[in-house]
């Protein structure tokens, strides 16, 4: 059983399944955010819990393929990190650790933006520049939350 469920388990079909996967995620954060549902599957361990078998199961396949001490190479300048996201395997397990991230950051902007009644259309446009580009959207949203929250905090 277990190697019928390996031959659908490619790198490619493993992309498209977590690439496709998490905007159902993304659609309950922007359009439902507090309905049981997207606090049982959203705000809880459910979404990082299936990135992160599939991130296991690739990290077992390297290092079954004797390749996963490679990923120390990212250390030592631009054109090692070149070389490991040469190697598709590493390319994909970053790619979910990307996912992950951005998701668990967009889950906490949303319980958040709650909690200071952040107007949802700040909330939306926050959660979308998080989803494309992690960082922008989570100094995006801080600087609106100064003005909810009426304080200023570098930790939280």
């Amino acid at each position: 059983m277990i190697n019928n469920l390996e031959t659908y388990l490619t790198l490619e079909n493993i992309y498209l399944l977590a690439n496709w996967g998490v905007i159902p995620f993304w659609l309950m954060l922007l359009t439902i955010p507090n309905q049981p549902i997207t606090k049982f599957l959203v705000n809880s361990v459910i979404a990082p819990l299936i990135l992160a078998s599939a991130y296991v199961y690739l990290a077992y396949k390297l290092y079954l393929d004797g390749e996963v001490f490679e990923v120390f190479q990212l250390y030592f300048g631009l054109d090692n990190l070149y070389s490991i996201y040469s190697n598709d395997t590493f390319l994909l397990i970053f790619w979910l650790h990307f996912l992950s991230i951005n998701l668990f950051i967009g889950s906490w902007m949303s319980r958040d933006a709650q909690k200071y009644m952040v107007p949802k259309i700040l909330t939306m446009v926050s959660l979308i520049l998080i989803y494309f580009s992690g960082p922008v959207g989570l100094v995006f949203y801080w600087i609106i939350r100064i003005f909810f929250a009426r304080k200023i905090s570098f930790y939280e």
